[in-house]
């Protein structure tokens, strides 16, 4: 039986302190300081604890990620990736479901946040899924979904935090998780059929303008031109949006550049795409940019900050071992105690963001997964999709609000739409975890 240390204690006050709805980053900086309090230690180190937590030069990729696919955002590539993809894909069975879950999986490449990418991507595929008949809750869902697939597809920025924490090369961590983010898009594919069983309803069919009843006329396809003239001009048009992951991750792996700097050489990217070529990237706009990108960004770091006085606490408090045996003491099968622990994942998602669950549970995690002789780069990939199913599922699942919001739809309607793709995503799940060539077969 476990005591109820002070590393015990400070995760029931942590778990309290969320269930009064006190910001997550406040109630890990309140819960680890009482257990500091009560283990004797002065609450001074906690300052050099949160300076030691964030003083890491690879940190330095989130804000610069976040800011290139903002910038990415306004600059119209979106609009121009759709059309491109709607115009690639023609009369194929699945019209704009097809073509909303490609948009998702190159812009999980641009944009390392699933929030980002729904109010980025989201009112365009939306709009163009109900046009081509489609129920709105169900594209919805399959933004929501696909959009999720930022936390796997690099540059993640999940997966540069699990590098920092695993101590595991990033770059590795990028290239693993390559297929199985395109398996998953295939998974999400496979959902599309099970639109049928939702009914359009009378709102979602008024909901496309007179003017608008066509993807054609939402994305301006000129069909009276030969196919191969619309598809050479929306390739023009989407060129320098579809250039976005060559440059950033063939930088990484031709040696040019290493993951963070890949970060500012995509911002640097995004300005001279909307500034050079596109042109609708203004002074007044990038300050917004960057003023979004710098709140956005206090949010994570703040939670990073704080985050590292609760694995102070995890550490010292021995909390790290005695957790860790009760795991494996569970079975003796390794992929029992791998299948626990994606089952706390999937929970713990459904309550907190990724961030702060891997803050949490990672140093309990790690020394299982590392003792059981697992790989760390496989791991890693496993986690981050476990932890993109949170992303859809609620009472907490964040892109389901941002969706709720763009659609003007109740969130249970949102969640329902989403059923179809969280089914097949933890399918997919289970393929990645249970088959670890997937992630490793290209390192």
């Amino acid at each position: 039986m476990i005591d109820l240390s002070s590393g015990t204690l400070m995760i029931l006050i942590f778990f309290g302190l969320v269930l009064l709805r006190v910001p997550v980053a406040f109630s890990l900086a309140l819960s680890a300081m009482a257990a500091m309090y009560q283990m004797g230690f002065g609450l001074d180190l906690a300052g050099d604890l949160i300076v030691s937590g964030i003083a890491k030069y690879s940190l330095l990729a989130i804000p610069f990620f976040i800011l290139a696919g903002n910038i990415m955002g306004i600059t119209g590539i979106a609009s121009k990736m759709i059309h491109f993809f709607r115009t690639l894909v023609g009369a194929l069975p699945g019209g704009m479901g097809l073509v909303g879950t490609v948009v998702c999986l190159f812009w999980g490449a641009v944009s390392g946040s699933g929030p980002a990418s729904v109010a980025a991507i989201g009112p365009l595929i939306i709009r163009g899924m109900v046009a081509d008949g489609y129920p709105r809750p169900f594209a919805a869902g399959l933004v929501c979904t696909g959009a999720a697939l930022s936390l796997i597809i690099p540059p993640s920025i999940g997966l540069v935090i699990y590098g920092i924490l695993a101590e595991t090369s990033i770059s590795d961590l990028f290239l693993a998780a390559i297929v199985p983010g395109l398996i998953l898009g295939c998974f999400m594919l496979c959902a599309l059929p099970f639109a049928r069983f939702f009914p359009q309803s009378d709102k979602d069919s008024n909901a496309v303008n007179a003017d608008e009843t066509s993807f054609e006329t939402i994305a301006g396809i000129d069909y009276s031109r030969p196919y191969v003239q619309r598809l050479q001009h929306a390739f023009k048009e989407a060129f320098w949006g579809l250039l976005t992951p060559v440059v950033i991750l063939g930088g990484i792996y031709g040696g040019l550049f290493t993951p963070t700097e890949a970060a500012i050489v995509a911002t640097v990217y995004a300005m001279g795409v909307g500034f050079l070529v596109y042109r609708t990237l203004t002074l007044t706009s990038l300050f917004r940019c960057v003023v979004e990108s710098a709140s956005a960004s206090a949010v994570v770091m703040l939670v990073v900050a704080f985050a590292s006085l609760f694995g102070w606490v995890v550490v010292v408090d021995g909390l790290v071992s005695s957790y860790s045996d009760v795991l494996l003491s569970i079975s003796d099968s390794s992929w029992v105690i791998i299948l626990v622990i994606m089952l706390i994942l999937l929970l713990a998602g459904m309550f907190m963001d990724a961030i702060t669950i891997m803050f949490i549970t990672l140093p309990i995690f790690l020394p299982v997964v590392t003792g059981l002789g697992l790989d760390l780069t496989w791991f890693g990939v496993a986690l981050m999709t476990a932890l993109s199913i949170g992303l859809i599922t609620p009472p907490v699942g964040i892109n389901l609000f941002v969706a709720a919001n763009i659609t003007q739809l109740p969130l249970g309607r949102i969640a329902l739409g989403v059923l179809p793709f969280l089914i097949v995503s933890l399918l997919g799940l289970l393929l990645v975890t249970y088959v670890p060539a997937i992630s490793l077969f290209m390192l």
